[in-house]
């Protein structure tokens, strides 16, 4: 607890040293295409859009575009992506350096009027903020996973200005279906609230957007809401079928950073010939027609850029949160002025809608509606996400959620994960001996095979050398009865585990346990001094 309220100081920290660097950004785009798209109160933007997109400077989104790509390594994702997949994979987050690329990719793809939501730089601060932390103090394996999701929290938290609603999102985002980490849910609110407290110091804690008073929806209007709620359900449905009209191999190598460079085309095409409100992810604009000033055209910003999500989509661009809430809602103000309902309230059920068809958080969007819009929509919009999140299936923008905790690598009774040069084989097989580990070459696939336990009832662990068996020789180590050391990780190959061999931060042992016996050594490693 004292470590996610520490990180969230930090990461709040990190966020307001993002949010200047930022601000500097987006004025160098502003100067380049002399364009600015209105911003949210919260964030002291501008409740309006001042000149005429230059079609010669949007010429520099294709270029941005493909650069986003180039950043983000193939098969790594966005922040939302890095964080479910690397959780779900025992900790196993990219490197700092590849962490790094994607802040800067993100930051640059936001600035340039790209559909990458304000989010996504901040949740990625967040996770670089928990690398800091590890760097500084001695986390074992589990802290490190659990911080990592705080930390997430804490900057998403600072940059929805909505705390409470950031910690039940990343505890909801893990998840296809409606189940929750609750272990994580207070270390992700403690974080998210510190983080929130440090970066409103320098910004103030005015909500994100700021709503006319909301009144509780007539009885006599709640269909007219059911078909803003259907509506966004149903686009956001063909967002995510869009995502397989192509397959993951279609967009390898150079391909990649080609087909980016063709949604920033196409981005700069429609700013430039139709309309410039397609650039930024939208919120500021969701901000306007909330409050009366769009009316039907924000069906129309909505519809186009529903088409830049389903393409950008294949290359990482559009799936954080703020897009998702610009399209849903958008689409929710412009069925409000043919259905002639309050636009304000229209926007949320459908930013509601969108936000949990796409990233499967019915109560986090829930949430997130009634922090900005007050407790009046708190009915209506948890029939819609929960009616969207009934109808919408299983399919998420992030393939890297599963369906449930037992599919998890973290809860599931298989054995921990493995590092790729080791493969973890169910079954013994009789004619596929194993081959003695060879202590001058490295571990392939090929030369080693790692074989089940010779009981049924003992599985294999994977965890970091604790803080306190650091430069401890192997056979000092005291373990309890029915665990043992098979093995010792070390820069990327299993080594034999010898008496004599003296343990370092960076290795990471390999157990051969029966469960509850692996669970009392956790148990004692935990404890404080451990």
């Amino acid at each position: 607890m004292v470590l996610s309220v520490l990180l969230g100081a930090l990461v709040g920290g990190l966020c307001i040293v993002l949010r200047l660097s930022l601000d500097v950004l987006i004025g160098l785009a502003v100067h380049l295409t002399d364009y600015a798209s209105p911003g949210t109160t919260g964030e002291g933007g501008l409740m309006m859009a001042f000149g005429t997109a230059a079609p010669w400077g949007l010429l520099a989104l294709p270029f941005v575009a493909a650069a986003y790509a180039a950043l983000i390594p193939d098969g790594v994702g966005d922040p939302f992506t890095q964080l479910v997949r690397g959780y779900h994979q025992r900790g196993q987050w990219p490197a700092l350096p590849t962490q790094v690329r994607t802040l800067a990719a993100t930051l640059i793809g936001h600035a340039s009027g790209l559909l990458v939501g304000r989010d996504a730089p901040f949740t990625m601060a967040g996770m670089i903020g928990a690398r800091l932390m590890q760097r500084v103090t001695r986390l074992d394996a589990v802290e490190f996973r659990t911080l990592t999701l705080a930390g997430a929290a804490a900057g998403l938290g600072t940059v929805l200005h909505a705390p409470l609603a950031a910690a039940v999102l990343i505890a909801e985002l893990l998840y296809r279906r409606f189940e929750f980490e609750f272990e994580v849910v207070m270390p992700c609110l403690l974080a998210a609230v510190a983080g929130t407290a440090v970066y409103g110091l320098a910004f103030g804690f005015t909500p994100l957007m700021a709503f006319p008073d909301v009144q509780v929806p007539a009885a006599a209007q709640l269909p007219a809401f059911l078909v803003v709620a259907l509506g966004a359900t149903l686009l956001g449905w063909l967002a995510l079928l869009s995502c397989s009209a192509l397959p993951g191999t279609a967009l390898r190598g150079w391909r990649r950073p080609a087909f980016a460079a063709g949604v920033g085309l196409l981005t700069a095409v429609v700013a430039a010939r139709l309309t410039p409100t397609v650039l930024g992810d939208g919120s500021g604009w969701l901000q306007l027609g909330a409050g009366g000033f769009l009316g039907s055209d924000a069906g129309g910003q909505a519809a186009w850029r529903w088409v830049i999500l389903a393409f950008g989509l294949h290359v990482a661009l559009g799936g954080g949160v703020l897009p998702s809430v610009g399209i849903g809602g958008l689409l929710g103000i412009g069925l409000a002025s043919v259905l002639g309902v309050d636009p304000a309230v229209a926007a949320m059920v459908g930013a509601a809608s969108f936000l949990t068809v796409t990233l499967n958080v019915p109560l986090a969007a829930t949430l997130l509606t009634v922090t900005w819009g007050g407790e009046a929509l708190l009915p209506v919009t948890l029939a819609a996400s929960g009616l969207a999140h009934l109808l919408s299936g299983t399919r998420g923008l992030l393939d890297s959620q599963v369906q449930g905790r037992r599919e998890s690598g973290v809860h599931s009774g298989t054995p921990a994960w493995l590092p790729d040069t080791v493969r973890y084989i169910p079954r013994r097989t009789p004619d596929l001996p194993a081959v003695p580990y060879d202590a001058a070459a490295p571990v392939t696939p090929q030369e080693t095979e790692v074989l089940p336990p010779p009981s049924s009832d003992r599985e294999l662990y994977r965890r970091v050398v604790p803080a306190s068996w650091t430069g401890a020789r192997l056979g000092m180590v005291t373990l309890p009865p029915g665990v043992e050391v098979v093995g010792v990780v070390r820069d990327g190959s299993v080594r034999l585990p010898r008496a004599d061999l003296r343990l370092t931060r960076s290795d990471e042992l390999v157990f051969l346990a029966r469960p509850e016996a692996y669970t009392a050594l956790e148990g004692v490693l935990r404890l404080p001094g451990a």
